[in-house]
């Protein structure tokens, strides 16, 4: 189990660092037990990094760090039921590359792939769908190795108080191991993008929530448009019609990644220009349709940096949430460069779910690295808060547990299954002790 990352850390946007006193890279299910019990013996904690993909400090180690870089891959897959066990370090794009392999897709995922599949679930990654939930709800039972070492296993049915905690966790009550995961037959996705007026959009939002199965769209804050997706499954056995390499090179790698993070740059050197490149941005979005396999049209490549804010408010306050801040945005001292992206979630059973028991609509937030953010983020929270917003625990956020007892109604069911399973806080970190408080 030698260590082979070094233990300085930091996540993909550089807003979190943290330095470990021991890297361990275990190679088997025995090896992470053996990484915690150590981590016992000498009174310290142990966390797993993941990708860093995240914007807050969930996934920093500041004592033993587990680099799971070498515990990925597909354990087994069940013809009969469709589910899919995967080793916790394997990476979300590897999930998806392996499942199309086999002919097996998730139903719903994000737009990024980056994460490990166990970081994803802890931290409640999402996709967009009005009839479908985030990635942990595709979750059918996890195993984990808690604080003394032991081996557990949970689903619905076996310690199902566990199995409604671990699955949006924190890294708290444990380490991943493994995930099963419910999958369907691989699909296709007929994605249709294009610009509208975004009064119309918001009139039109339930209507479009309920036709497509993914619906989502991006916001420039001094622009009147949105650029809309729509993702909606072919028909079996219906061919896709992929975009050609060329164009799909052109719109995501020059114009959505070179061409934007160039005009970042300009507006970050010279901040009087941000409205104006913002607005054309906006003028300059063009329509595109295009189907291919699943993973392929839910994933698109992120290259410009940025630092981002989610939060999940119930989905019949949006309308009045982005009224207020297409109010208050412009009046703004420092300009905003960056989108607002807006995508919905059905209600699940999570009890850290950010849509733990309603339905919800999510508005995340961006700001170019670099650029000043933080007035802008706080007028965000202030707003979201008011409809009882809920943070995505990836992303940025001031709240703490205190704060966060009031937005989530199994909170303490959460802390007492957190004591239980991890009496010493073996897991903790200061991220977990700032949202979700220290162990009872």
């Amino acid at each position: 189990m030698a260590g082979t990352a070094a233990p300085a850390w930091r996540n993909w946007a550089g807003t979190e660092t943290a330095t470990a006193t021991e890297v361990r890279a275990p190679r088997d299910v025995d090896e992470i037990s053996a990484a915690i019990t150590d981590a016992a013996d000498r009174g310290q904690t142990v966390r797993a990094r993941g990708s860093g993909h995240s914007f807050t400090a969930v996934g920093a180690a500041h004592d033993i760090a587990l680099d799971l870089s070498h515990w990925t891959g597909i354990v087994a897959a069940d013809e009969t039921t469709g589910e899919v066990t995967v080793r916790s370090g394997t990476g979300l794009a590897a999930v998806n590359t392996a499942l199309d392999g086999i002919g097996r897709a998730l139903a719903n995922l994000g737009d990024i792939d980056a994460q490990t599949v166990s970081g994803a679930i802890s931290t409640g990654t999402h996709g967009t769908g009005a009839r479908l939930g985030g990635i942990a709800t595709q979750v059918s039972a996890l195993e984990l190795v808690l604080a003394d070492g032991t081996v557990a296993h949970c689903s619905a049915t076996e310690r199902p108080d566990l199995f409604a905690a671990a699955r949006i966790g924190l890294g708290a009550l444990g380490v991943i191991s493994t995930i099963t995961l419910r999958t369907e037959p691989a699909f296709a996705l007929a994605a249709e993008e294009r610009p509208e007026p975004l009064d119309d959009v918001l009139a039109n939002l339930d209507t479009n929530c309920a036709e497509n199965d993914h619906f989502e769209f991006y916001w420039f804050p001094y622009g009147h448009n949105a650029l809309t997706k729509r993702n909606n499954r072919l028909p079996v056995g219906a061919q896709p019609k992929p975009l050609g390499r060329a164009r799909r090179f052109f719109e995501y790698e020059v114009v959505e990644n070179a061409a934007f993070g160039a005009l970042c740059k300009i507006g970050r050197a010279i901040p009087a220009l941000v409205r104006p490149l913002n607005k054309l941005s906006a003028a300059v979005l063009s329509p595109r349709t295009y189907s291919d396999v699943s993973h392929k049209v839910f994933v698109t490549s992120r290259r410009v940096r940025f630092v981002e804010s989610e939060y999940a408010i119930p989905r019949d306050s949006l309308g009045d949430v982005l009224t207020e801040l297409r109010a208050q945005v412009p009046r703004l001292a420092e300009p905003v460069m960056f989108p607002v992206e807006v995508r919905v979630a059905a209600r699940d059973d999570i009890w850290l779910s950010t849509a733990y028991d309603r339905d919800s609509a999510y508005l995340a937030i961006h700001q170019y690295l670099g650029m000043p953010y933080r007035a802008y983020f706080d007028l965000f929270e202030s707003i979201v808060g008011a409809v009882g917003g809920r943070p995505h625990w990836g992303k940025m956020h001031t709240l703490d547990a205190d704060a966060l007892r009031e937005r989530y109604p199994r909170f303490d069911d959460f802390r007492r299954v957190r004591s239980e399973v991890d009496p010493g806080g073996r897991f903790r970190n200061p991220y977990c002790d700032r949202v979700l408080g220290q162990i009872a």
